[in-house]
């Protein structure tokens, strides 16, 4: 994904959640992101506020949002439903923008007027860039009303950070029985030749698999490990990996 689209598929959803944390405690609030261009994301917030605080003190910043709705109704089982959307979030390292150097962005991109024009209404207002994060898209279809499997996950990378997100593998102690195959509802397993392997972009890492194998085949993917050993730029696992370089995993 470019920067647009991620960019994009955030502005669509409006108000998002910006995540820090102070002297090791999390804290939030309700933000948006007005602006992006090569180098970043951008939003803004004042010196006066906590989060102007927190931001320069770790450098860090945690971003999610959900569309087409965050509310829950339920079926006639008691059960929550969710309408078919998709939830986004990146997570990474922030600067400061100088006011000048916001200026000079808005004389070619006429996102970044905006900011210029609400610094100059609140002179205590300062813009930050999320330079270099990580972020992954669920594209979710729980019902599987417009598909044929539950979930389509979507890993992105700004400034070649890596993605870090948890997931799950078949080792070598599988049996070939298929009871993870049959329990798997997102229809993540995917049966290859006489074994079985799980496909990151379907797979929730929900568990369902890991408590039904009778042989404790199924293992938490050490995230290091693939980050040391997968191909640069790619977000695949396994038999999905075009280089091979993680079937030693």
């Amino acid at each position: 994904m470019n920067i647009a689209e991620i960019y994009n598929m955030f502005d669509q959803i409006g108000c998002l959640t910006f995540a820090t944390i102070e002297n090791g405690i999390p804290q939030t609030r309700i933000a948006h992101l007005f602006a992006y261009d090569a180098e970043g994301l951008y939003f803004r917030t004042m010196i006066t506020k906590p989060f102007y605080k927190q931001l320069t003190d770790s450098k860090k910043v945690s971003i999610c949002g959900m569309f087409p709705s965050t509310s829950i109704s339920h079926d006639d089982q008691g059960m929550p439903y969710f309408p078919p959307g998709y939830t986004i979030r990146v997570t990474g390292d922030v600067i400061e923008v100088p006011f000048d150097t916001l200026r000079k962005k808005a004389e070619n991109n006429e996102l970044f007027q905006l900011g210029v024009k609400d610094i100059e209404k609140y002179p205590a207002m300062v813009t930050f860039c999320l330079h270099k994060a990580w972020g992954e898209i669920f594209d979710f279809d729980f019902e599987m009303e417009k598909r044929s499997h539950k979930l389509l996950r979507t890993s992105f990378s700004i400034g070649g950070l890596q993605n870090p997100a948890p997931t799950v593998r078949i080792t070598e102690k599988c049996i070939s029985c298929g009871k993870c195959f049959k329990r798997c509802s997102f229809k993540a397993i995917i049966k290859h030749e006489d074994t079985y392997r799980i496909d990151p972009k379907r797979c929730d890492v929900c568990g369902d698999c890991y408590m039904a194998c009778p042989v404790k085949a199924i293992e938490y993917l050490n995230t290091d490990l693939i980050n040391t050993q997968k191909s640069d730029g790619c977000d695949d696992c396994c038999m999905f990996c075009s280089t091979k370089r993680n079937e030693s995993l």
